[in-house]
């Protein structure tokens, strides 16, 4: 109802807007040619003769929409457009005279000479706006598919750039506990029951591309535990976070990764204590994230070859994927020895969580 009270509302609006085009134009053809116009008569005969046509255009959509002029379709909808564009025309003088007799109370009837071109032309005027309008309308619903599909498989791509870090992740840790199985029963424990935290906050966000960087950060603490289990007094993390930076949005699991690949090539294979070094800062609109380690940092001659892996390579491709060149991934050697990975992205707050009673209200 609405729908059609707003269609018949537009269709008035631009009928008077016509009509009074048509009276100024009428008042200025008189005034000129003859020196005399009445501007009530030119008034009414042109708001008249146009709300007229909008009683017949919702008929003239109709037939432009059910007898389409497009490819395949010319043979048939062609003649019956100029069947109907004729009884229109002629419809549309007996009515321009009904009008003007018991309507505006004007004797005599305008010659059909003077209208008939003139109705012919405002019929296929209608026709080809209608068929304007279904051309952008069925382009901007094309569009709108185009994208949305487009959206869900960059989202899919994500997914399953995502999902590849979960097995790569889990093997890596699963041979970490039955390295100490044997040896040490009780650590293997304690790194089982991380393990099975760690699977827990993994299963709560499927499907979720970022969180707020204190998420990213509790999941990275629940590794580390594991880590530390493993490496003991071995391995020590320093943690320098900037406080504004706790509610950024941040891709999820994009941190883990880069510390596991800082401790696989910056701590396992030596006998020395290592060091874990995270940092996150604000900075020109963009959040800047370091993972560092006091490894031996790029092979020489190599760069970057010693450090590839599937961590790092679906990490850069998500990266890719969700900021485009609007992101900064490097690797570098640190002057003082070891490696530091560093990544910058926009910075966004993430919309805070709400309870779970707020979040039922809200739905309501």
């Amino acid at each position: 109802m609405r729908k059609r009270l707003l269609r018949w509302t537009v269709i008035f609006l631009g009928c008077t807007v016509l009509g009074l085009f048509d009276a100024s134009q009428t008042y200025i053809t008189y005034l000129y040619s003859s020196g005399r116009a009445y501007w009530a008569p030119s008034l009414k005969f042109g708001l008249a003769g146009w709300y007229v046509w909008g009683l017949l255009a919702p008929g003239i959509v109709w037939l432009a929409r059910r007898f389409r002029l497009e490819r395949g379709r010319w043979r048939v909808s062609l003649p019956v457009h100029v069947v109907a564009g004729a009884l229109v025309a002629l419809l549309k003088w007996r009515l321009d005279a009904l009008v003007r007799h018991y309507v505006l109370g004007y004797a005599g009837t305008q010659a059909l000479a003077f209208t008939l071109h003139l109705n012919l032309a405002t019929y296929w005027m209608i026709v080809g706006a209608s068929m304007g309008y279904d051309y952008y309308k069925r382009y901007r619903e094309g569009e709108l598919r185009a994208s949305e599909l487009a959206a869900q498989l960059s989202q899919a791509q994500l997914q399953a750039l995502r999902m590849q870090l979960h097995p790569h992740f889990l093997f890596n840790t699963l041979n970490a506990i039955s390295a100490l199985v044997h040896r040490d029963p009780e650590a293997a424990d304690r790194m089982i029951a991380r393990l099975s935290e760690l699977l827990r906050l993994t299963l709560e966000d499927v499907g979720v591309q970022e969180v707020p960087l204190r998420k990213e950060l509790e999941f990275l603490e629940r590794y580390l535990e594991i880590e530390r289990t493993r490496f003991a007094d071995r391995l020590t993390v320093e943690m320098e976070i900037a406080p504004e930076t706790l509610d950024a949005r941040t891709p999820y699991l994009i941190l883990q990764p880069l510390v596991e690949n800082a401790i696989r090539h910056g701590i396992a294979p030596r006998a020395r204590a290592g060091r874990i070094g995270v940092r996150a800062r604000r900075d020109n609109g963009m959040l800047h994230l370091e993972v560092s380690d006091n490894g031996p940092g790029i092979t020489s001659g190599a760069p970057g070859d010693s450090r590839k892996g599937l961590g790092l390579a679906s990490t850069r491709a998500r990266l890719e994927r969700l900021y485009g060149a609007a992101h900064r991934f490097e690797m570098s050697n640190r002057p003082e020895g070891g490696l530091v990975v560093t990544l910058a992205i926009p910075f966004e707050r993430a919309q805070a969580e709400l309870p779970e009673d707020d979040e039922a209200r809200a739905g309501q």
